[in-house]
């Protein structure tokens, strides 16, 4: 017992070392902006013991005092484990030449006799205020200046405001824009932000909101003065027609936190003043988006997909047996309006049962815009053997960097098909009937029957000659013609499909409206928004007389033009297809939203049922 003892007195320190030991972390901080002329702290950091510390050369800044070394730890004792950290800073008093961007090299430092390397650091220097030397006033004039602001509580719309930013002004179609509205502060101080937040209802865009999280402030040189800065609301815009579109302003509440002073009365006063809170209408300015249309030429198969993308492709196998099931796999990734792509239609051989694609999406916002994969799976299974080959699959897009349209293709699958067991003799039909057991009946085969049939004497039928017999015959006969005629106009009528569809229009939209109508009220916001949507599009299909996977923004307004539909009514029926896509995958919406949407698109289905 007694060796137990000591050899735990003397192995303690052991543990207690071992239990500080850690990962040695050494880190450079200074600001990430800074203003020419003002000093600024740049610290190294390490978290265990240290010395002969090495600072890289810094040709663009001046070093004003430092290094001074200060050391803090702690030790903690928690559930019987014990815990200790320690700190070591190196803190140095930087002052900046001249403005630009620069970088401080990495620094050295050696740690229980091994050299730890920093990490670098990339300042920007932004320039001194241009009437900073103006305002360079007498002590008591600057004293009584400030006094009287702080009283009065005022704060100038030089001091602070709110700018619209915009990534760009003139873009194409469905070209992404960055949109953001930036506070701007300087000598207040910004204590918290309201919720009564105005915002415009972006008009002729589709909007995708991008996650604010905390906001975070750096400063900023504009109209030569020197800005806190911090991003109040961003969000991602895309164009859905073209021309002059217009953003309306937006309204923010800030509240400020203003020191104000009475009449001094002793020299205490000069130190422990008051503060109040004051409210602030901020104002962001409306801007105009000149939208272009897409160029002329646009390949087939284009279905409104604009950014910059990548198209892979990858089949599950080349050689496969008959009945076999295989999947050929299409990823598109990129940058751009990636929920409006539409799936690539395919054109497998003749023997091969397809089924319907199964698609992915993984996509993120971002300030440079929309990004991530969608990704496609196409299934099928050969019913014969052989050796067949799957075309290419073609996607075209856009290209907003190099402003104009590209074709991205697949390579051709050459797919050899091997006889399943059992199956060396079997052929393919059309409609792959299950084989069926061949049974033998006992009473397939009957014999014949070979006597005269007797009548019976006292059998009562039609006479021949008398009226009743030739009506039996010709009834029948009229009203097999009349059949006839009736049911050949029908055929006629139904074999154009065209004008069948034409017919239907209405009674399928007014079930779809209704059904949406039902969801509406129900709450349900995801398949309101999905039914208005195929409304919409089989509405538009039937009346154009389009299949719906031919169906896209640009050949529906060509064709409603052809058909002498006014422009005002082709940019509703944009807006309502715009807004349905979008909706489902936008914030919840209010029920305002909903019945507003509703109403849009029952006054299209109404407009366009007069004109077209």
């Amino acid at each position: 017992m007694k060796l137990k003892v000591i050899f735990f007195i003397l192995f303690l320190p052991v543990l207690a070392m071992t239990g500080m030991a850690e990962d040695i972390s050494f880190k450079a901080n200074a600001p990430a902006q800074v203003i020419s002329g003002k000093p600024f702290q740049l610290t190294y950091t390490v978290n265990q013991r240290s010395r002969d510390l090495r600072a890289p050369e810094m040709e663009n800044f001046d070093i004003l005092a430092g290094p001074y070394t200060s050391q803090s730890s702690s030790t903690s004792w928690i559930n019987g484990q014990r815990t200790s950290s320690y700190t070591q800073t190196y803190t140095y008093t930087l002052v900046a030449n001249h403005e630009g961007t620069f970088t401080i090299p990495p620094a050295t430092v050696t740690v229980s006799g091994e050299q730890y390397t920093s990490n670098g650091l990339k300042i920007k220097v932004l320039p001194p205020d241009e009437n900073q030397s103006a305002e360079s006033e007498q002590p008591a004039a600057v004293g009584q200046r400030q006094q009287q602001q702080s009283t009065s509580g005022s704060t100038s719309s030089d001091n602070i405001f709110i700018r619209t930013v915009v990534s760009k002004t003139r873009v194409h179609e469905q070209e992404c824009i960055l949109l953001q509205y930036k506070l701007y502060f300087a000598g207040v101080d910004v204590s918290q932000f309201t919720n009564n937040t105005k915002l415009p209802e972006f008009k002729g865009f589709l909007k995708q909101e991008l996650e604010q999280g905390e906001i975070q402030t750096q400063l900023e040189h504009y109209n030569g003065r020197n800005y806190n800065t911090a991003v109040l609301y961003q969000t991602l815009l895309y164009p859905q027609h073209s021309g002059e579109i217009k953003i309306d302003p937006a309204q923010f509440e800030a509240v400020l936190r203003v020191q104000t002073r009475s009449q001094v009365r002793s020299i205490f006063d000069d130190f422990f003043g008051s503060y109040t809170n004051v409210t602030r209408a901020l104002t962001a300015p409306g801007t105009t988006i000149h939208v272009e249309s897409l160029p002329k030429g646009k390949p087939a198969g284009f279905s409104g997909g604009v950014g910059h993308f990548t198209m892979k492709s990858q089949i599950s196998g080349t050689e496969v047996t008959q009945n076999e099931a295989v999947t050929l796999k299409l990823d598109i990734s990129g940058t751009g309006n990636l929920k409006l792509l539409k799936t690539p239609s395919t054109d497998f051989p003749e023997g091969f049962e397809e089924y319907d694609p199964k698609v992915s999406n993984n996509f993120k916002n971002t300030t440079s815009g929309m990004s991530g994969t969608k990704s496609i799976e196409y299934l099928f299974i050969p019913r014969a053997a052989g050796d067949y080959t799957i075309p290419a699959i073609t996607f075209s897009y856009f290209d907003t960097q190099d402003k104009q349209y590209k074709t991205l293709s697949t390579p051709e699958y050459t797919l050899h098909v091997k006889r399943g067991a059992g199956d060396e003799q079997s052929t393919v039909v059309s409609n792959y009937v299950n084989k069926e057991d061949i049974r033998q009946l006992g009473s397939d085969i009957r014999y014949i029957y070979t006597d005269i049939p007797t009548v019976d004497e006292g059998m009562t039928g039609l006479k021949f000659g008398t009226m009743l017999f030739w009506l039996c015959y010709l009834v029948p006969a009229l009203l097999a013609i009349v059949m006839f005629i009736i049911f050949r106009r029908k055929i006629k009528e139904n074999a154009d499909l065209r004008r069948v569809r034409y017919k239907k229009a209405n009674k399928v939209v007014q079930k779809r409206l209704k059904q949406a109508k039902r969801l509406m009220d129900e709450g349900k916001r995801d398949l309101f928004y999905e039914e208005i949507e195929r409304a919409a599009w089989s509405y538009l299909s039937d009346r154009l007389s389009i299949p719906t996977s031919e169906l896209n923004k640009e050949n529906i307004s060509q064709l409603l033009q052809e058909k002498g539909v006014a422009e005002e009514v082709i940019k509703e029926v944009n807006d309502v297809l715009a807004t349905a896509g979008f909706a489902r995958y936008a914030p919840s919406s209010s029920e305002h939203a909903m019945e507003g949407l509703y109403e849009q698109t029952v006054k299209c289905c109404l407009t366009l049922f007069d004109m077209v």
